[in-house]
């Protein structure tokens, strides 16, 4: 339940509240629960703030200082949340569909279980997160680093993926069904069982990537560059790999209409 001494110098304005936090430095601020339907909070300092199952639904929340607060549960539908600071912070089973993210830090970030769905994310800092079981589907996360963040059994479908840091990022088990993932860095990536079905893989870097058991089915790997990769028992039936660079790769139980095509000498990326 959201402390109404704290509600009320939230909503007395930007300088009232910031002369109060600088203040008092040492209150744990508790807004959880509290209705911010369509408030403008743009730039303030709500670090560590306890804001769970709040409802900032269509906030205005540019450049907002989220970092270390707890938005759990909290409801984020499309909310502004351009350059705002989410380091930290605990969004798990928060609702954030179809909020805009574009440069957001997110590093560090929980959000296990959150709904992501159709949000802009791009460019947003998304690294060292945990993403376990989130809804990014329909996402935009073109360019976003999301570099050694957790994605197991998460949903990316239909995601814009195109130019992403996944550099030693554990996607297995992901659904990345038809996904957008050209030129993508997916060094040393973990897809164990993910499903790339139909997915876009041109010009994608996957050398030292996990693929063993993925489902590659129609999968577009048109001169991506798999060098020491590990597709053991990946299913790539009627996959692109025109162009695509296996040196050194593992394709022990590979599933492929054309094995010998894979032993066609290709260029390196």
């Amino acid at each position: 339940m959201a402390n109404q001494q704290h509600l009320n110098l939230l909503r007395s304005g930007a300088v009232v509240w910031i002369e109060w936090r600088n203040q008092n430095p040492q209150i744990e601020v508790d807004l959880s629960g509290a209705n911010l339907l369509g408030e403008n909070l743009r730039g303030a300092n709500l670090q560590g703030v306890n804001f769970n199952q709040v409802n900032l639904a269509h906030a205005l929340l540019v450049r907002t200082n989220f970092s270390q607060a707890n938005l759990s549960n909290a409801i984020l539908y499309e909310a502004k949340l351009i350059a705002a600071n989410l380091s930290e912070a605990n969004l798990s089973i928060a609702n954030l569909s179809g909020a805009i993210l574009t440069a957001a830090n997110l590093s560090y970030v929980n959000l296990i279980g959150a709904n992501l769905s159709s949000t802009n994310l791009e460019n947003a800092m998304i690294n060292d997160a945990n993403l376990i079981g989130t809804d990014f589907q329909n996402a935009n996360l073109k360019n976003a680093d999301l570099s050694g963040s957790q994605l197991i059994r998460s949903h990316l479908s239909f995601a814009n993926l195109m130019g992403v840091n996944l550099i030693t990022t554990n996607l297995s088990q992901a659904n990345l069904y038809e996904a957008e993932l050209i030129n993508a860095q997916l060094y040393q990536a973990n897809l164990h069982q993910a499903n790339l079905t139909k997915a876009h893989l041109g010009n994608a870097f996957l050398s030292k990537a996990n693929l063993t058991a993925a489902n590659l089915t129609e999968t577009d790997l048109s001169w991506a560059n798999l060098k020491g990769a590990n597709l053991a028992g990946a299913n790539l039936q009627g996959a692109n790999i025109s162009g695509a660079n296996f040196q050194g790769a593992n394709l022990k139980g590979t599933i492929l209409e054309d094995k010998l095509e894979l032993l066609t000498p290709k260029k390196c990326n």
